[in-house]
């Protein structure tokens, strides 16, 4: 050992030792010698102490023996208190559940990161120097390792497992980093040794930032995680390299070593770690080499996994937690909650298909996590259309981000598929919630899957329907669509039809394939109708427009005289007609068509009958007959004209004169409907009973004589006491409409478990003619006891929500259901039902027996299980998998998903008048105005109370129904060759309005089983036969 002298930059002159090779062992030797004689003393303590509980629970029990435990346990009782409550005072300290805790625990790693920054000062000495205790920063670091060992020392005593503790990773670095350091005190030298183990302090970044709350999100703690990994393993290796290059292989005593700087280690170690190897820096030692061909393995997964992890992490960050940016003239919505793959790729396919080439409106997703790689590359299929934002619509902060208040609409998107509903509704009205207590007037439009939480929205203070507030319930709109399925076989596929858009070409082989594809082109259209049609009658208007324009006119928006609230009113009678500015709901193909009713001039197009030539005219000479925009007022004085002929009932009516007739027909309806107005809830607009007991409509097996069902609807339930409860009472208001006569309502049966039907009926037991039989549909013998051959139409209805790891699984009870009621063959010979659905069911070939299949009604949740019913044929065209819409079941109307319902968000926002005749048409005619101006009159909906009826609300709802053409009521219109012809004759002297066919879908001796199929008839169909 020697001295030497060098001057620094102020002229102060520091002593600097030379490092002999025993000096330097002799600090790596001292934190070696600590850590296994450490180590070995404690396996040796722990052998002991198992040795001697072995021994002390040995059947050898000596007289000292048993004085020697009793007194050795007297003094563990003694002390077991004040060590456990110091323990757990030391636990609670360095667990940072206490203030003091917390800051030791931020202390510690502050002096950590200190005391690595002196070493990087001192690795600009030669590694073979040693600095004397003339160097400030030596004193430093030793009063750090000195905390260093009190910490230490504190988490040595509060380990429960004292070997563990001693071979964890914070451990190993105070072992070979603190004896150096009295060591150094002992020879009055420092050596920079290991001292760059410190830098694996680095790895409890993540800690401490959260305990400095400066992260948050799971993302940011992903985030710190990686970028502590990569730092300590990068400047921790530069270490090691610098060590031994600047030393050299010991058994060479140092010959091979070279100069290099700390920088230089850390630039090599990182031409490594990416594989590069510029080659100007490289290992010399052997024991660099075997260090960097070891280390190359491991940082090949570091470099190429935590790097473009931490580059993706930090560029989402940035990228999906900024603002957006509101470009004034620019029109955008903002869409919320269930945001995934599938919701998003519906919403976009249906959101963007009613204006095609035509959208200027720009989607915000606002998604609570961060978007998946399969999401991602959906936004960037639509990035002109679409923008993803990370936030929640709970926090004010996030809708801030996305300017909800300069919105044109908030759409909340809900799933569907969730295994709590009840939870999934919940969180979503809490979105609404958040949404108008920041700007109440933002229109929100919010999927709601139980019905009964509907209740919870209109109670919002900011809540508007006029201002196009909305809400899509599912199980309202999807029971209500099965329950009109079951009156009307094939109404459920029809209306569905109208709102599912096929874009694959497909090429059918049989015509009423090709009848039935063309109808898939066919939807709901609005337009306000041409001046020149005030003053006339509906079906003058609608009649006009069929022959001249193909366009199908199937109702209208009114505002009655007779009430305050403006409503749509579908077929209305003769008596009401039209005013200027009215709005026309038609089933037509495309916006472009239904332009023509708005262009139509009476003077101009009088004499035109191609539709294509109807457009806009310069004609400034209008019929003054249509100038005035008069209407036959409808008031209560004139009982003729506010209760007009109710011609949409099934009553035979042979002669327009008959109107008088059927004026006094309806008004005595009316009258009875009044003198017994305890059979109608206080709307009006269901039959209403009283509260009847379970007990009393519960069906035994052996009942089926006494009941001797006919003509009704069975239901198939699936549930448990434990399931969400499907919200059967939207199954049943359909059927219960006070447009029915009390003589013309079904009764209705329900099988399925007593459990959970019990849950149900306090919603149902003021409906008449309901029943339970305790049973499940996969049992023929519970089908057989509810008389299930004689019935119109047995629905099989999808479980509950539950949770299910497959798909496919969400509809196992129904499809086997199914099966189980598609083998029931029934002999005509038994008693048929009478309704007009039934009448095409048995053979008439001679010779082969007259079997017939029981009607059904299959709901499925997931559309892709169809294949599990029957297998597509007869189509040709490639596409990948099993449509539903393109099956045969559904175009048979025997199959149902309520998978469509998705697209009624994107056409609330467009128009929100066709969602309020969908929901007209399938929940017996309550719609959000209506609901609206009940409220008023404080409507709860079918309760336990009644009130009279006010004959208005019942005048202007229509029946959907099922005609054969041989019945009375059809029966002498002539000629009837076409669907035209048809169409207008019964419009014209019946009142009818004809939307479509329900006919054979192929010749009988190819069609043994007599299904038929739905034939949309949006335009002049050719000729349609019986």
């Amino acid at each position: 050992m020697f001295l030497t002298k060098s001057e620094d930059e102020r002229g102060e002159v520091l002593e600097k030792m030379s490092c002999t090779i025993e000096i330097r062992a002799a600090f790596i030797l001292s934190s070696l010698v600590t850590f296994f004689s450490g180590l070995l003393i404690l396996l040796i303590s722990r052998l002991i102490w198992r040795s001697f509980k072995k021994w002390q629970g040995s059947n050898g029990k000596g007289n000292f023996l048993e004085v020697m435990s009793r007194s050795m346990a007297r003094k563990n009782s003694r002390s077991l208190t004040f060590q456990g409550v110091f323990r757990d005072r030391v636990e609670m300290l360095l667990s940072a559940q206490t203030f003091v805790g917390r800051v030791l625990v931020i202390l510690v790693f502050v002096l950590s990161i200190g005391s690595l920054i002196i070493y990087f000062i001192n690795s600009t000495d030669p590694v073979r120097s040693c600095s004397s205790y003339h160097d400030k920063t030596i004193l430093i670091d030793l009063t750090f390792n000195a905390f260093f060992s009190f910490y230490f020392g504190l988490r040595f005593l509060a380990a429960d497992d004292k070997v563990r503790f001693w071979l964890e990773m914070n451990s190993i670095v105070d072992i070979f980093t603190i004896p150096p350091t009295f060591i150094s005190y002992y020879l009055k030298s420092n050596w920079l040794g290991l001292r760059f183990l410190r830098t694996l302090r680095l790895l409890e970044l993540p800690q401490i930032l959260q305990i400095l709350r400066a992260i948050r999100t799971s993302n940011s703690v992903k985030f710190s995680k990686l970028l502590s990994i990569v730092l300590s393993t990068w400047l921790t290796a530069a270490g090691f390299i610098h060590l031994v290059e600047n030393s050299g292989d010991p058994w060479l005593k140092g010959r091979n070593s070279q100069n290099i700087s700390y920088f230089e280690s850390v630039y090599l170690v990182m031409a490594t770690m990416s594989t590069v190897g510029f080659g100007d820096v490289v290992a010399k030692t052997s024991l660099g080499r075997t260090f960097i061909m070891f280390f190359t393995l491991g940082s090949l997964v570091l470099f190429a996994n935590y790097i473009p992890e931490m580059v993706e992490l930090f560029a989402n960050k940035r990228k999906y937690t900024s603002s957006y940016e509101v470009v004034k003239g620019k029109k955008f919505i903002v869409v919320c909650g269930n945001i995934t793959v599938d919701s998003v790729t519906a919403f976009l396919r249906n959101f963007l298909r009613h204006r095609a080439g035509e959208i200027n409106t720009e989607i915000v997703f606002l998604g609570e996590v961060p978007p998946s790689l399969e999401l991602e590359t959906i936004f960037k299929c639509y990035m002109a259309y679409t923008t993803f934002i990370s936030g929640s619509a709970l926090k004010w902060e996030d809708l801030r981000r996305v300017a909800v208040d300069s919105a044109e609409a908030c759409l909340i998107i809900a799933n569907p598929l969730c295994s709590d509903s009840h939870a999934e509704d919940t969180s979503n009205i809490m979105r609404v919630l958040s949404i108008k207590n920041y700007y109440p007037n933002t229109r929100v439009i919010i999927q709601i899957l139980q019905s009964h939480n509907k209740v919870f929205l209109p109670k919002i203070p900011s809540w508007n329907w006029n201002t196009g507030d909305n809400i899509i319930c599912f199980a309202e709109l999807k029971l209500g669509f099965i329950a009109q399925g079951c009156l009307v076989p094939g109404l459920c596929t029809f209306l569905t039809s109208l709102f599912v858009e096929q874009n694959k070409k497909i090429r059918p082989k049989e015509p009423w394939q090709k009848y039935f594809f063309n109808g898939l082109k066919n939807k709901i259209l609005t337009q306000r109708l041409s001046d020149d049609f005030a003053g006339m009658s509906f079906p003058d208007v609608c009649q006009l427009c069929f022959l001249k324009m193909h366009l199908l006119l199937i109702a209208i928006e009114h505002k009655s005289v007779c009430h305050s609230y403006c409503g749509l009113i579908l077929n209305p009678p003769a008596q009401v007609t039209l005013r200027k500015n009215t709005l026309g709901f038609f089933i037509a193909e495309s916006a472009k068509d239904v332009k023509r009713a708005f262009f139509y001039c009476a003077t101009c197009h009088n004499d035109v009958y191609v539709p294509e030539l109807i457009g806009k005219c310069s004609c400034k000479n209008k019929n003054p007959r249509h100038t005035t925009g008069t209407t036959v007022m409808v008031t209560r004085n004139n009982p003729k004209e506010c209760h007009g002929p109710k011609t949409q009932d099934s009553y035979p009516v042979k002669h327009r004169s008959m109107a008088n007739d059927l004026s006094f027909t309806t008004r005595a309806f009316l009258y009875e409907m009044e003198q017994q107005s305890d059979r109608l809830d206080s709307s009006g607009m269901f039959h209403w009973c009283t509260a009847t007991p379970l007990d009393k409509m519960i069906l035994k097996r052996t009942d089926k004589s006494k009941h001797e069902f006919r003509n009704h609807i069975v239901a198939c339930v699936f549930g448990d006491a434990h399931s969400t409860l499907m919200g059967l009472r939207n199954f049943v208001m359909p059927m219960r409409a006070s447009s029915y006569t009390r003589q013309e309502l079904k009764d209705i049966v329900f099988i399925g478990s007593l459990d959970y039907l019990q849950r149900e009926w306090r919603f149902l037991r003021n409906f008449p003619q309901i029943y339970i039989l305790p049973g499940s549909a996969l049992y023929s013998a519970d089908l057989h006891a509810v008389n299930i051959e004689e019935c119109d139409m047995c629905a099989v209805l999808s479980s509950p929500s539950k949770s299910s790891s497959s798909p496919t699984l969400v509809d196992m009870e129904p499809i086997m259901a199914t099966l189980n009621i598609g083998s029931l063959w029934i002999s005509c010979s038994a008693q048929m039902p009478a309704g007009p659905q039934c009448a095409w069911c048995c053979s008439d070939y001679p010779g082969k027996a007259k079997y017939r299949r029981i009607p059904i009604l299959t709901d499925l949740k997931n559309p892709s299980n169809i294949h599990f019913i029957e297998q597509l044929g007869g189509m040709e065209g490639n596409f990948s998998g099993t449509s539903l819409h393109l099956s045969t079941s559904f175009a048979t109307g025997t199959v149902f998903s309520g998978s469509f319902l998705d697209s009624l968000l994107a056409t609330a926002f467009y128009n929100y008048h066709v969602l309020e005749l969908l929901q007209m048409l399938v929940t017996g005619g309550i719609s959000s105005q209506l609901e609206q101006h009940l409220d008023k009159e404080k409507f709860c909906g079918p309760n336990d109370n009644y009130s009279a009826i006010s004959p208005g609300r019942t005048q202007s709802r229509c029946k959907l129904g099922l005609l054969s053409l041989n019945q009375i009521i059809l029966s002498d219109i002539q000629p009837r060759m076409t669907f035209g012809q048809m169409f207008c004759d019964s419009l014209r002297t019946r009142g009818v309005l004809c939307l479509g066919l329900y006919r054979m879908i192929d010749e009988e001796e190819r069609n043994p089983e007599h299904r038929r199929g739905v034939c949309q008839c949006g335009r002049c169909c050719p000729p349609a036969q019986a």
